[in-house]
C-alpha cells in the first residue's frame, strides 16, 4: 500500500458578524427542511454527490451507500443535532414526475454555541447553479435561529469551488491539515 496526504482547511465564522445574503435558488429548485422520514435521501445524496471524488479516498464510507447510511444515521442520532441547519435541494424543474434530490447539507452542534457542518454534497449534474449556496445559507439561517453563534467546517483544499464558496460566505481558514490516505499499489507492469 501506499499513502498519499491530502491538504485540508479547518475554516471557521462568526455568525454574529455576518450578513446573510438573499437566499435564492434558481427556477425548479426547492429547499426541503430536515424531517426523520428523508434520512435516506440525505444519504443516497451524500453517497452520490461524493462517491467519485477526492472526498471518497479521505473518507471511504462517502464512497459506499451503506456508509453513507451508517454516516446519517450517526448523525442524526447525536445529542448536538441540528435540524434547523440540515436541508434537501430537490429538482422539480422537470415536473414532479421527474423530481430529484440533488443536494444535502447536516449540522451538529459542538459546543453550546458552536456548531460544524458535517457534508455539503451536490450531485454533480446540478453542480455550478449555486444550489450549495443555497444549501450553505439555509443552513447558517438555521444555526443562527437556534443561537449559535460560531460555525467550523473542514474542506479538502482540492474542492477549489467550495474553498471559494465558503470564502465568499465569510468563512476564514484557521488551521491547514493533512489527512493520510491509504491507496492501492498500482498493479505489476503497469
Amino acid at each position: 500500500m501506499n499513502f498519499h496526504y491530502v491538504k485540508r482547511y479547518r475554516m471557521e465564522m462568526n455568525l454574529l458578524r455576518w450578513q446573510a445574503p438573499v437566499l435564492r435558488l434558481p427556477h425548479g429548485y426547492l429547499l426541503v427542511p430536515w424531517h426523520h422520514s428523508l434520512t435516506q435521501h440525505h444519504a443516497e445524496v451524500k453517497y452520490r454527490s461524493f462517491r467519485d471524488g477526492i472526498d471518497a479516498q479521505v473518507f471511504p464510507c462517502l464512497g459506499e451507500l451503506e456508509g453513507c447510511e451508517r454516516l446519517m444515521s450517526e448523525i442524526k442520532a447525536k445529542d448536538g443535532f441540528v435540524p434547523e441547519a440540515t436541508w434537501l435541494v430537490e429538482y422539480i424543474g422537470d415536473g414532479l414526475r421527474y423530481a430529484e434530490y440533488c443536494g444535502t447539507i447536516q449540522a451538529v452542534r459542538t459546543q453550546k454555541n458552536r456548531s460544524s457542518i458535517q457534508n455539503v454534497g451536490v450531485l454533480a449534474e446540478h453542480r455550478g447553479l449555486g444550489l450549495g449556496k443555497g444549501l450553505m445559507l439555509a443552513s447558517l439561517l438555521g444555526m443562527q435561529q437556534v443561537g449559535i453563534t460560531q460555525v467550523g467546517l473542514e474542506v479538502t483544499a482540492e474542492n477549489r469551488s467550495a474553498v471559494q464558496l465558503y470564502h465568499q460566505l465569510g468563512f476564514r481558514s484557521v488551521r491547514t491539515l493533512y489527512k493520510s490516505v491509504e491507496l492501492a499499489c498500482a498493479p505489476a507492469g503497469s
